[in-house]
């Protein structure tokens, strides 16, 4: 039963770091273009 006492703690932790990250990605613009990567290999540029 103690180790519930570590254990929630640590998780609750690792939640608010990993909400924290996507937050600042999400307002930074990391997300805003989704399809180009994908499609970028598929255009011929000539090389």
């Amino acid at each position: 039963m103690s180790v519930i006492f570590i254990v929630l703690p640590l998780a609750i932790l690792i939640v608010g770091a990993a909400v924290g990250a996507f937050v600042w990605s999400a307002r930074t613009g990391q997300m805003d273009d989704l399809e180009t990567p994908a499609v970028r290999m598929l255009r011929d540029e000539g090389r």
